[in-house]
């Protein structure tokens, strides 16, 4: 009787201990991002390509008119992994290709592929995973699109799971 005991205690204390872990991993949805290129080809950045690509930060004023503090991996790095004509490769028919930014919800932006190059232009847009120092909210994240510098936040892409590459005829 008193061995049972002790196991069904045992049995209470690891739940106890395992519910809250499981329960945090069904909260957060898995980092993938789908990128796919101007030729079709599709690209899927999981968590540990993310882990890899480099890192920035951005402050900004939010939706709400509060700074902000958001981290991630700056656009551009992610539309070099389709192949994304950038640098010296931007120019002339390539002038013409455009970025779709489209949320889980079937939400979509557009973006001028110029918006994401440091040579057209000097800020960052950036795809967070963080915002101050912690992972994006559910309803937020795990990814987002941020845009500083632009005075309303309506292409700030909550819940981000591609980025389409196309070129306008």
């Amino acid at each position: 009787m008193l061995a049972a005991r002790r196991s069904f205690a045992l049995l209470l204390l690891l739940s106890a201990m395992l519910i809250p872990t499981l329960s945090a991993a069904a909260d957060s949805s898995p980092l993938v991002l789908s990128v796919i290129g101007l030729n079709g080809a599709e690209i899927r950045v999981t968590a540990d390509q993310w882990a890899a690509l480099p890192h920035e930060s951005v402050d900004v004023i939010d939706h709400g008119g509060v700074q902000a503090h958001f981290e991630g991996v700056p656009a551009r790095e992610i539309l070099k992994l389709a192949g994304a004509p950038l640098g010296k490769e931007l120019r002339g028919a390539n002038l013409a290709v455009f970025v779709v930014a489209e949320a889980a919800d079937g939400y979509r932006v557009v973006y001028a592929l110029t918006e994401f190059d440091s040579e057209f232009r000097d800020a960052t847009i950036l795809v967070a995973d963080k915002r101050e120092g912690k992972v994006l909210a559910a309803t937020e994240g795990p990814l987002r699109i941020v845009v500083p510098g632009e005075k309303r936040q309506g292409r700030w892409t909550r819940q981000l799971v591609a980025l389409k590459l196309g070129k306008a005829r």
